[in-house]
């Protein structure tokens, strides 16, 4: 029997194309794709660093971070994403990839980064190796108090843990997660 959650994961998964890509991969593609997610990071910390200059020193002083690039489509009732990122903590490099399914009314494209920020390294361990399921919507801004300014701009997604979405030109304001994964990418590791 096919359920309406299968109906759009199927749709979704249309919608994006979603085949393994990095099946075949020779050494040559995975060092390139390596490089590109590098490169990747690089522009998205730079631009969160030109936002919001004080994200800076709250990464640099993090016992880790994440960037993703991420890309969806809405197409009616179903949309989808997905993406690819980098975790560094202790100058290690873990690859990784993210996939998002979602429904609701809608129809458009979007193009987002996002970075996240670990306070201690159980909890970028965590993110590494058990992966990160977010769901629903959530919509906040940093609170003054124990974190102060560090985190203006950043949105806590749980203790320890604090994330920027980069939209356009700046900051989003509003974080939408709708039944997204972050996993290990076992191909570039």
């Amino acid at each position: 029997m096919i359920t309406r959650r299968k109906t759009l994961v199927v749709l979704s998964a249309l919608a994006l194309g979603a085949t393994d890509v990095n099946a075949a991969m020779s050494e040559k593609d995975k060092t390139k794709a390596k490089a590109d997610i590098d490169k990747m990071e690089g522009q998205i910390l730079a631009k969160l660093y030109k936002i919001q200059p004080g994200a800076k020193k709250t990464v640099e002083n993090a016992a880790g971070h994440a960037t993703f690039s991420n890309f969806g489509v809405k197409i009616f009732f179903a949309g989808s994403g997905k993406g690819a990122g980098v975790a560094v903590g202790k100058g290690k490099r873990v690859y990784m990839k993210m996939f998002e399914v979602q429904a609701g009314l809608g129809i458009g494209v979007k193009k987002f980064s996002l970075v996240w920020v670990f306070d201690n390294a159980s909890a970028l361990d965590k993110f590494v190796n058990s992966g990160w399921e977010i769901g629903g919507q959530a919509s906040a801004t940093a609170k003054k108090g124990e974190k102060g300014e560090a985190y203006t701009g950043a949105m806590a997604v749980s203790p320890g843990v604090w994330l920027y979405q980069l939209a356009g030109d700046g900051l989003a304001v509003e974080l939408t997660g709708k039944g997204t994964k972050y996993y290990k990418d076992d191909d570039l590791n």
